[in-house]
């Protein structure tokens, strides 16, 4: 019989207890198998990465996602209004929004000229001289409405599907969805991540497992961490050699198996730690772009002080594609000596706008031709766009004239898997004001891009606080019309 005062020791109060002793003996089992340098590289075979199947079959198995934090001016851009240049001057002819953030004058038409560029006759003002080569593979989508109207709502719903409330971003709702092709890499991944309205929310995971988080290559913050000097934080380990870490997590991982099995959070901190171990290997020779040819880098600009930042970007971006990340992220938003937000063009429209598409214009196009002749573009969707667009007026200040915020109407674009080719989708009124025909809200847009990867939007949940979660919410129609 036990002796009152000498309890049993349970499995977990023992393991607590004769830790030591259980590591050493763990630690001697494991040095036979240390040594063949390998284990750096080997995929994991389980786990919440593991490819898994669509829904139903998918037109593109990843997405790139040009972000241009600011607001783009899509009257400025890729929507021409002929009635706009026509009653420069005079006052909007109805109620607009309420809400501003700053007195609104007279209409103001474009002070750029548009003509239709490619076979398929799309419209693209005269900033755009590389764009226009590609014109044939974009999906102009002209009727983007209801977000939110200041830059930290606007953000966080593009990215998560909720202006308030801690949501997990789309990048991870898609790794939840389809885990991913390259063990070794992130699911997700932001390229040069800028400090947007929200911070790191707009890349988090939120209530999903932490493994779905978007992995920042490049630190957040103005200006832009320089794609040349980007990195993933604590890639390298001078401590300790691969075998010792190898050692490590074999040893934390038997640990944990034997202490707390079923830890949700520990589970997704282990994973987390040995996702950084493969990185190690895989993460240098993906960013080596040494290994480019001289003609792919003058493709991507990358010879040309304007364009190589924004350029290497897009070379990253399409290096971790052909690798199986499954959505890439590259943010656009060096701050210009004249306003803090790249496309925030309140003022100096002009000098902005023209500041602003000369950095991308080369490296975008670059992408798109590059991954068309890898064979890349069958199945990789590109998305390009802001948190909205930019009004038909003009703002009253004491600068040079700009634009205000506007969230009635505006322009993003696709490329690539599952869309249609040279096509224009949507519409706005005479005056680039109101989305008219087509609607699509920010919750349409997810629902689209979650089916171009063979997800079922309202079929991709996950039970939190009671409810069965979603990116879309209660919301959501596939855009059919866009479907090639």
């Amino acid at each position: 019989m036990w002796n009152e005062a000498v309890k049993p020791l349970s499995r977990r109060n023992a393991l607590n207890r004769v830790a030591l002793g259980f590591g050493s003996l763990a630690f001697n089992s494991l040095m036979a198998d240390a040594g063949s340098g390998q284990h750096a590289t080997v995929p994991s075979t389980s786990g919440p990465l593991v490819p898994r199947q669509p829904h139903f079959p998918a037109r593109a198995k990843r997405i790139i996602f040009l972000f241009m934090h600011g607001g783009p001016s899509h009257i400025d851009l890729f929507d021409p209004k002929p009635q706009l240049t026509t009653d420069t001057g005079k006052q909007l002819p109805f109620t607009g929004s309420r809400v501003t953030f700053a007195k609104r004058g007279s209409l103001m038409g474009s002070p750029w000229r548009f003509r239709r560029c490619g076979d398929s006759g799309l419209p693209m003002s005269e900033l755009w001289q590389y764009l226009p080569t590609v014109a044939d593979e974009l999906c102009m989508v002209h009727s983007l409405c209801e977000t939110n109207v200041s830059h930290g709502g606007a953000c966080m719903k593009l990215h998560t599907g909720d202006e308030a409330q801690l949501r997990p971003s789309i990048g991870s709702w898609v790794s939840y969805g389809l885990g991913t092709e390259n063990q070794n890499l992130p699911s997700f991944i932001t390229i040069c991540p800028t400090s947007l309205h929200g911070g790191v929310n707009n890349f988090g995971s939120a209530f999903l497992p932490a493994v779905h988080s978007g992995v920042a290559l490049g630190t957040p913050g103005y200006p832009n961490s320089a794609a040349k000097d980007a990195t993933f934080d604590f890639l390298s380990n001078a401590r300790r050699t691969p075998d010792q870490q190898h050692l490590q997590l074999q040893l934390l991982r038997r640990l944990h198996a034997e202490r707390r099995s079923g830890d949700l959070e520990l589970d997704a901190r282990l994973q987390s730690f040995e996702l950084a171990f493969r990185m190690q290997t895989a993460a240098p020779e993906a960013m080596d772009l040494s290994v480019e040819s001289q003609a792919t880098q003058r493709l991507y600009g990358l010879d040309d002080p304007v364009t190589e930042n924004f350029g290497r970007e897009c070379l990253l971006a399409r290096r971790f594609a052909e690798r199986g990340v499954r959505f890439i992220q590259v943010s656009h938003a060096n701050s210009l000596p004249f306003n803090n937000e790249q496309w925030d063009q309140h003022s100096h429209l002009v000098k902005g706008h023209s500041i602003n598409v000369r950095q991308i214009d080369k490296p975008i196009a670059g992408l798109l031709t590059d991954l068309r002749q890898r064979g890349l573009l069958e199945d990789t969707l590109v998305l390009w766009g802001g948190e909205f667009g930019r009004t038909p007026t003009v703002q009253i200040g004491n600068a040079e004239f700009g634009r205000d915020h506007h969230t009635e109407g505006f322009t993003m674009w696709m490329a690539g898997a599952g869309v249609k080719q040279g096509f224009r989708y949507g519409s706005t009124d005479e005056y680039g004001y109101y989305a008219t025909d087509n609607r699509c809200t920010v919750h349409d847009l997810h629902a689209t891009l979650l089916h171009l990867l063979g997800l079922n939007h309202t079929h991709l949940t996950w039970r939190h606080s009671g409810r069965d979660l979603r990116l879309t919410d209660v919301y959501g129609d596939v855009a059919t019309e866009i479907l090639a």
